[in-house]
């Protein structure tokens, strides 16, 4: 495997055939608040590429990556040293349901970009590795917002990119979980089509009360997809790493 230059300056090894770097990821991160002295976690690392773009940003002082496939932890390892953060991330191969309980209650904020579909639909990848990226077969929305509470403090923040399809699973899970739901975008391909991904933050223990953003719509009406194309939201976040003040607001 030869690394691949991505955003940020960053390069990054991806397992062939696994679940490749894409824009949901990216704007994860993006969503993500600076809290420098904070420290993160991550659930459901996979090549790590999310916590690399946040500590290129220095948005927290330390950031746990935990991945359960070891075959992907160990190149998220190596993108971490790749980049030179190997003492602003720590990668540990472990199910996020059943991490210790040293971690509880240490991290300001946790973030995830979870299996989207569940373990019964649609189908299953060939590839033991992306099945287990891409379907909830080691856990789902609700085992990963439970997780997340645990290991948040009192205040602490979870941010998880979703299918808009299941926001009222995601929402459900965050509650039970004593996540409120607090700061939720919409993101559209176009404004002529229906949204593909939904980025939500919620806080721990938080008082009731949803800002729902403006909408995010990446391309254009009626061009071509490409990245001239994008619109004036999309470029901000590109060029800063960072939603445009008017999306973080609550």
């Amino acid at each position: 495997m030869k690394p691949t230059a991505i955003n940020e300056n960053l390069s990054i090894l991806q397992n062939e055939g696994s679940l490749a770097y894409g824009t949901d990821a990216y704007l994860l991160y993006a969503y993500i608040r600076r809290q420098s002295k904070e420290r993160a976690c991550e659930l459901g690392a996979g090549s790590g590429v999310i916590s690399l773009l946040l500590t290129s940003k220095q948005k927290f002082s330390h950031i746990t990556a935990i991945e359960i496939q070891e075959k992907i932890a160990d190149i998220a390892r190596q993108n971490v040293e790749i980049n030179g953060f190997s003492e602003k991330i720590g990668v540990v191969c472990a199910d996020a349901r059943t991490l210790p309980s040293e971690y509880n209650g240490t991290f300001g904020a946790v973030f995830s970009n979870p299996p989207y579909m569940s373990a019964v639909s649609g189908k299953i990848n060939v590839d033991e590795t992306d099945a287990i990226s891409r379907h909830e077969i080691c856990g789902g929305i609700r085992d990963f917002a439970h997780t997340a509470s645990r290991l948040l403090k009192y205040g602490g923040l979870f941010y998880a990119v979703y299918r808009p399809d299941r926001l009222a699973e995601l929402i459900a899970a965050c509650k039970d979980a004593g996540l409120e739901p607090k700061r939720m975008t919409l993101v559209y391909p176009t404004a002529e089509h229906a949204p593909c991904l939904v980025l939500l933050e919620a806080k721990k223990n938080g008082a009731e009360g949803i800002r729902v953003t403006k909408p995010l719509i990446i391309y254009r009406e009626g061009c071509p997809k490409t990245n001239e194309n994008y619109t004036d939201d999309m470029k901000y976040i590109y060029q800063n790493g960072a939603f445009h003040e008017l999306y973080q607001r609550l």
